[in-house]
């Protein structure tokens, strides 16, 4: 392939050359002199055979250096690739995979995209209510994404802890529905405001919020096995998405199903707008609905349900002259819990509010203040107050630091010191915004 690229350019050099002389002279020539003009005719036939013999010649060498050039026919072919069932057409009409680079497309096609991302979590202080080890590997998880097809594509989250190995997430999407719908199906965080969807190792923070451990199922959250759809809401104004999800009705201490009828419901409607070219704010509010453990909670018939109410809202700055600097994250989100209980149904509230604002390049401040009552027993109140300080060697690693102070309904005051190293490896998709 190179010696052909060689030949083709010397053979365009050569008529450059021969040609260009030949061009001047009709330039110099005057049009009405008739013998230079047959002069110059026959200097033309003359350069035109010339030029014809030495693509001739060159022809015949090149047709001489690639025949012995070309390999022998192998006495054995190698074997092809399989193409597994349902993968026919990838290449051409056999199946053949294209070639990329000099190596076969078969090594990135049918291998997803892997990453490996480590918390590690240390404590130091007392807290008698809510204890945690001094020293622990939190999690780790374990990622696994790739396109499944034109029409698809699968996302699988395995988290490995001290307490066993887990599918925190596992789903395929349909971004390309009919009607502007996109679907997921599988194992899946529910979309109930802003950290219910949120990895363990996206938070800004080493923990989550009381409010999320008192009234939105703890650290697991609204995770279940279920089906979201998902659609974006034209208007001339704003971004606005709106999603409803089923799921199967289990999702930790929050909703239990005894039977099939027992699902339960999410919905989310998002709302995007940008207020400068530097400025946006991001609003939500969510809806859940699920089943309890208890069966019959009088007065109400049947089965108790435990309905959450939420709304969240999100406030970002980013100059663009200094956006590797200096930024600014300002986050609330607040919850309400309508819990059936033997003794009726009780209602409990509870927020956080944040922010979180980036000192230089690789250095981040923050505080939050959260405040909740307990879902079971809403006279009994929480509050807690954190300053956080997180370094970022690099993308594939932090390292953060979180004094903690929470008040709990017990009468019990904790005083913490949180620190946390996360590192990853692989190529880990981004998430959402």
């Amino acid at each position: 392939m190179r010696s052909s690229r060689v030949w083709c350019v010397s053979a365009i050099a050569l008529c450059g050359l021969f040609v260009a002389p030949g061009r001047a002279r009709a330039q110099q020539a005057p049009a009405t002199d008739p013998a230079a003009a047959q002069a110059l005719r026959q200097e033309i036939s003359q350069l035109r055979a010339e030029f014809e013999a030495r693509i001739a010649a060159l022809e015949a060498r090149l047709s001489a250096v690639g025949g012995a050039g070309a390999p022998a026919a192998p006495a054995a072919a190698a074997p092809a690739a399989q193409v597994p069932p349902g993968a026919e057409g990838l290449g051409g009409p056999t199946g053949s995979l294209p070639v990329y680079g000099g190596a076969s497309a078969a090594s990135k096609v049918f291998n997803p995209d892997v990453a490996v991302i480590g918390d590690f979590l240390g404590a130091a202080g007392k807290n008698r209510v809510n204890p945690q080890p001094g020293l622990e590997m939190h999690e780790s998880e374990l990622t696994l994404q790739a396109i499944v097809d034109p029409y698809a594509r699968a996302d699988f989250f395995i988290s490995f802890g001290e307490a066993g190995v887990d599918l925190e997430e596992g789903f395929v999407t349909f971004p390309t529905l009919p009607g502007g719908l996109l679907m997921k199906v599988g194992k899946m965080r529910a979309a109930f405001g802003r950290i219910n969807t949120q990895h363990n190792h996206v938070l800004p923070w080493t923990d989550r919020p009381l409010v999320t451990g008192n009234l939105v199922g703890g650290e697991e959250g609204i995770g279940d096995a279920g089906i979201s759809i998902a659609r974006l809401i034209s208007n001339p104004w704003i971004f606005l998405e709106a999603t409803g999800e089923v799921f199967r009705g289990d999702s930790g201490d929050l909703f239990h199903a005894s039977q099939r009828s027992d699902v339960s419901f999410v919905g989310h409607l998002r709302g995007y707008q940008d207020i400068t070219e530097s400025t946006n704010v991001d609003l939500g509010a969510s809806y859940a609905r699920g089943h309890n453990a208890e069966i019959f909670v009088p007065p109400d018939p049947g089965r108790s349900t435990t309905e959450l109410f939420g709304v969240d809202a999100t406030v970002r700055w980013r100059p663009l002259q200094r956006s590797i600097y200096h930024s600014f994250a300002g986050r609330f989100e607040g919850v309400v819990s309508r819990r059936g209980q033997p003794e009726g149904r009780q209602r409990a509230t509870g927020f956080y509010l944040s922010g979180d604002y980036q000192l230089g390049r690789r250095w981040f401040t923050g505080a939050r203040y959260d405040a909740s009552e307990r879902a079971d027993d809403p006279s009994a109140h929480d509050t807690g107050q954190s300053l956080v300080f997180t370094y970022w060697p690099s993308e594939f690693g932090q390292i953060r630091g979180q004094f903690r102070r929470t008040a709990y309904a017990e009468g019990v005051t904790a005083n913490e010191l949180l620190f946390q190293f996360q590192f990853s490896i692989g190529a880990h998709g981004a998430h959402a915004f």
